[in-house]
């Protein structure tokens, strides 16, 4: 019998946000290895803040998240608009930038090393870039950039923040190529998304997340009319200027409140966590 795998990710009665305000609360998941994962639900959901924490960008106020393995090391690709181009710094020095691991602060990149930032840049259609500075790229062009610094990342667990949002249709299909080929290698994937009908055709698990985990699983079985409905509501319902929220110490814990959220919660729509 093949023994099987433990998740790459394992959140534990998570709860994330922002100067003690809950923006995703008590969530309970296991991703496992290797799995191709879409996050999806209505803006103001909690999806970036999710991916921020899974980066280790942003401290959980509740709970925990475990990574076992080799899913210690993240690449992480936020939303286009969180980034500043305007630094001058060409595209060769930006996709080196994924070595940051091997060569540290002021170690030297070497030929070898420069040698894969050029096969990186090949590899997603940019061969010839290399001088080129960011403020002169289209939308398309940068996102490939940081697909390529991505790649030199050589993470296990990768995360990607609407990674097809404001590039044309080919170079899209290119990067979704790339996202397929990661997973294809073992790798576990997880992509905030949009467009319903890309994660109906490509992904096959699904996180339908409204502040709290309205589904998880199966994508077919995650978007029904009824979850997104329920979704939709509870965000519209959510109240951004209720008090901040008084963590207990018990929310360290995740046995403290480790049921599953059949049910909505008040303080899911006061912003208060108990």
């Amino acid at each position: 019998m093949t023994a099987l795998l433990p998740p790459a990710l394992r959140l534990l009665d998570l709860t994330l946000g922002y100067d003690r305000h809950p923006a995703v609360h008590h969530l309970q998941l296991d991703v496992a290895a290797g799995e191709l994962l879409a996050v999806v639900g209505p803006n103001g959901g909690g999806k970036s803040t999710l991916l921020k924490a899974l980066a280790g960008v942003l401290p959980p106020m509740g709970g925990r998240i475990e990574r076992p393995g080799a899913a210690a090391r993240a690449a992480y690709l936020p939303q286009q608009s969180d980034i500043d181009r305007s630094f001058p710094v060409t595209v060769l020095e930006t996709v080196a930038m994924g070595l940051w691991h091997e060569v540290g602060a002021w170690g030297r990149l070497g030929s070898a090393r420069l040698a894969r930032c050029r096969a990186a840049l090949a590899e997603v259609g940019l061969e010839g870039f290399e001088r080129r500075t960011l403020d002169t790229l289209s939308g398309g062009q940068f996102q490939r950039v940081l697909f390529a610094r991505l790649m030199l990342r050589d993470a296990q667990l990768i995360l990607l923040d609407e990674p097809f949002a404001a590039v044309d249709e080919p170079t899209a299909d290119h990067l979704l190529e790339l996202v397929q080929g990661w997973q294809a290698e073992g790798r576990t994937v997880i992509v905030v998304l949009h467009d319903l009908s890309l994660v109906r055709r490509v992904f096959p698990r699904t996180l339908l997340l409204a502040r709290e985990a309205i589904a998880a699983g199966p994508t077919a079985q995650v978007l029904v009319p009824a979850n997104l409905l329920r979704a939709s509501g509870l965000v519209e319902a959510f109240d951004e200027h209720a008090a901040p929220c008084e963590v207990p110490a018990a929310a360290a814990h995740p046995h403290a409140h480790a049921h599953a959220h059949d049910h909505d919660h008040p303080h899911a729509h006061g912003g208060h966590c108990r």
